[in-house]
């Protein structure tokens, strides 16, 4: 008699194919050889918990050399976790967060910034992701009204959610801006990698100098298993840093075992290696983005500039083109969708898709 809650010893029975390459999302990636390798060595022998060890030691020599001297790492579990502990870090128990309405702690992580973080979005309406002073000002005022939450704090994403990139100048006005108004500012970069790679900038050229307080540091979606680091990048704000030592535990972002995050991120970003991913998933877009242009009723609907194509896509050319890859509707009223490129997509899969959309759009 076989029992139905018993699985085959052969896992890859039941898993799918790892030739498989989708659009989805760069989180469908799995892990850079080399990331896997130094989890490996990570693994050897025992070290300190809780961020005494000498590879989360050596990421805040990493972080240094990226974003300038006296910038503070702290390892977390997840981009929402980082998110949210960072904003708690900026505000009062009655702040608000100044925020696109297409931000990802808006649209993409539930109610966390609400109800785990307990501040209020203050959302306003962009036509490509991307947040100006005079958008912000939407949002901006009310500041001694006790009737009001209290815009204290701007986020925005640096690759945007929308494939967009703000320029140093751009995110020096809000910066500038904002600061000039009493609040602080916070970038998500979940995909700061492919910012850095689009824009040829270093790091520290549109983070640090252009006068962001406190960064999300993404590494998911370029490679890594899991975890990403909240960055404070002004050495001076000794209670910023203070405050997260304290938040990260109170929001279950502390790691027991952080030399596992933090080793990631050593290979990642103490290396090459997260400008060479960034570089090539960046090309694999605009691969993506030529191809699909040549294709009659396909319509980009925002600029590639990182590793994101958005273009509307008939439904019934979409539902074909899914039965062979995965990928998200953005906009399922306007038939626009979202196509993400990863580090190890490859310029076959872009081709291949490519055709695939072709035939689905000729009904063959």
């Amino acid at each position: 008699m076989s029992n139905e809650n018993t699985f085959p010893t052969d896992p890859s029975a039941r898993l799918h194919d790892p030739a498989l390459r989708v659009f989805a999302s760069d989180n469908y990636s799995g892990v850079h050889p080399q990331i896997l390798t130094a989890l490996a060595a990570a693994n050897e022998g025992h070290q300190g918990a809780y961020g005494v060890d000498d590879y989360t030691h050596a990421l805040g020599g990493v972080v240094e050399h990226h974003f300038g001297a006296g910038a503070t790492v702290f390892p977390v579990f997840n981009g929402t976790g980082a998110n949210v502990t960072a904003l708690q870090s900026l505000l009062p128990r009655w702040g608000a967060v100044v925020c696109a309405e297409t931000a990802h702690i808006n649209v993409d992580e539930n109610g966390a910034p609400e109800r785990v973080g307990g501040m209020k979005l203050l959302t306003v309406p962009t036509p490509d992701g991307k947040l100006t002073p005079e958008l912000i000002d939407r949002e901006a005022w009310g500041w001694g009204d006790e009737h009001r939450a209290q815009p204290l704090a701007v986020s925005l994403t640096q690759s945007t959610e929308l494939g967009t990139l703000y320029s140093v100048e751009e995110l020096r006005a809000i910066t500038d801006h904002a600061h000039a108004k009493g609040m602080r500012v916070h970038a998500d970069g979940a995909r700061l990698s492919n910012a850095a790679a689009a824009l040829d900038l270093p790091l520290r050229d549109f983070t640090t100098d252009a006068g962001i307080d406190i960064l999300s540091l993404g590494g998911t979606k370029n490679g890594i298993m899991f975890g990403e680091a909240l960055v404070v990048l002004d050495p001076e704000d000794a209670a910023l840093a203070d405050s997260l030592k304290y938040l990260r535990k109170m929001n279950m972002q502390l790691a027991s075992k952080m030399r596992f995050i933090s080793a990631q991120l050593v290979a990642l970003y103490g290396t090459g290696l997260w400008l060479e991913s960034a570089r090539h998933a960046n090309a694999m877009a605009q691969r993506l983005r030529a191809g699909v242009e040549s294709i009659d009723g396909v319509t980009p609907t925002q600029a590639t500039e990182a590793n994101a194509v958005f273009a509307r896509l008939p439904k019934p050319a979409a539902d074909a083109v899914r039965e062979q890859y995965k990928f998200y509707d953005w906009d399922e009223a306007a038939s626009e969708v979202r196509w993400m490129c990863s580090f190890d997509t490859t310029e076959d899969d872009v081709d291949a898709f490519v055709a695939a959309i072709a035939r689905a759009m000729d009904g063959r």
